[in-house]
């Protein structure tokens, strides 16, 4: 079988470059070893966190600016309300990583942010208790994405072009390039293409491995609990998407939506490992240990847990993503090590990916992305 472009995984990267992909115009035949929307990968769990004010790098506000039309864009086209708005709250000391942070990328790119003081914190979000000497950051910019949804809804916008065909539950085990195109061998068949787009998520190494790239992944836990006998100070309207940065790491969590109550989960933290394969997909008591020492200090009504679900980080050394064409192949173009922190620029990517097989370059701001930052002994190795 035979298409103009073949994708290598489906999930919230993956589904978003066959349709910006097919909606171009071209054929694409998409791959994924497991059903179109899973929970053995990292696009699950009800929800992810869209924000702008980016502590991590102010290179990534064109990017997520950019998601928030496209994430609207695709709401008006399949019917679906994939994204809430919603305050984030950053919180944490001035001479930390967040806070900083925050306010460069709010600098640099004009946004709007409120500073707010511990004592105002605790008088706006009563469900918190803020050190003194602590600040919070507030940006209205921001709110929290149905991520199994988004996921269907670009598989099924790039269906309805007409020009997708989704392979799921099929493995790949090979690709390799042929002449200027490439040749993809599963464990049904062969396909053929003149293009190749791999977003295979922690599974990018095996994928990649003539590369060598320096991906780990990491096993997060997301956890959700009941908000005992004050359940209003945790919901939408007193309670917003939070970051908050601690002597004991970076934690986050969203309001109630609902019966499972607040959602809360330690950002990194976790060992490092070597493949998917390694991560324990069971929950265990010594999960909720991992936070219950921040709910208690900070979210002090935090009740019972009701509920947790696993999913992966695939880091990069810098956690910053991979984006570009691959250095032998410029017919293949490559998005993974999204470390985290990378759904919500989910169709961002897929139009980069798409441009990147297209033209070979993009008019988007991907210099932070690029392979050449991986020290060359790994490209070498």
């Amino acid at each position: 079988m035979t298409a103009e472009v073949i994708v290598l995984g489906l999930g919230g990267m993956g589904s978003a470059a066959a349709y910006h992909l097919a909606r171009r115009g071209l054929s694409v035949i998409g791959l994924d070893q497991f059903p179109l929307v899973h929970d053995r990968g990292s696009s699950h769990g009800q929800t992810r966190i869209i924000r702008t004010a980016y502590y991590e790098h102010p290179a990534y506000v064109p990017l997520v600016r950019r998601a928030f039309h496209l994430w609207r864009e695709l709401e008006n086209l399949t019917g679906q309300r994939l994204l809430t708005a919603c305050p984030c709250l950053n919180v944490g000391r001035t001479d930390g990583e967040v806070i900083p942070g925050v306010r460069l990328a709010a600098r640099e790119h004009a946004l709007p942010i409120e500073v707010l003081e511990s004592p105002e914190i605790e008088r706006r979000f009563p469900a918190f208790r803020i050190p003194p000497g602590w600040l919070g950051v507030l940006e209205e910019q921001a709110g929290y994405l149905a991520v199994e949804e988004c996921v269907r809804a670009h598989h099924r916008a790039a269906l309805d072009t007409g020009r997708v065909d989704f392979r799921a539950e099929e493995r790949v085990i090979d690709w390799k390039a042929v002449g200027r195109g490439v040749e993809v061998s599963t464990e049904r068949g062969t396909y053929s293409a003149g293009k190749l787009v791999v977003t295979a998520g922690a599974w990018a190494s095996g994928m990649l491995a003539d590369l060598g790239l320096p991906l780990t992944v990491m096993r997060q836990v997301m956890q959700w609990f009941d908000t005992g006998s004050n359940p209003e100070s945790f919901q939408r309207d007193r309670f917003p998407i939070f970051l908050v940065e601690t002597a004991g790491g970076a934690f986050y969590g969203l309001p109630t939506l609902d019966a499972l109550g607040f959602k809360c989960a330690r950002h990194y933290g976790a060992p490092e490992l070597g493949a998917p394969e390694d991560i324990d997909w069971a929950i265990h008591p010594e999960d909720e240990a991992g936070v219950r020492p921040f709910l208690n200090e900070y979210l002090p009504g935090a009740g019972v847990r009701s509920h947790a679900e696993v999913c992966m980080y695939t880091l990069t050394p810098d956690r910053h993503f991979l984006l570009d064409t691959h250095p032998e192949y410029p017919q293949v173009a490559i998005a993974a090590g999204f470390s985290g922190h990378g759904f919500k620029f989910a169709p961002t990517v897929g139009e980069i990916l798409a441009d990147l097989v297209t033209t070979g370059r993009t008019v988007h701001p991907i210099d932070l992305f690029r392979l050449s930052k991986i020290p060359k002994n790994f490209l070498d190795s």
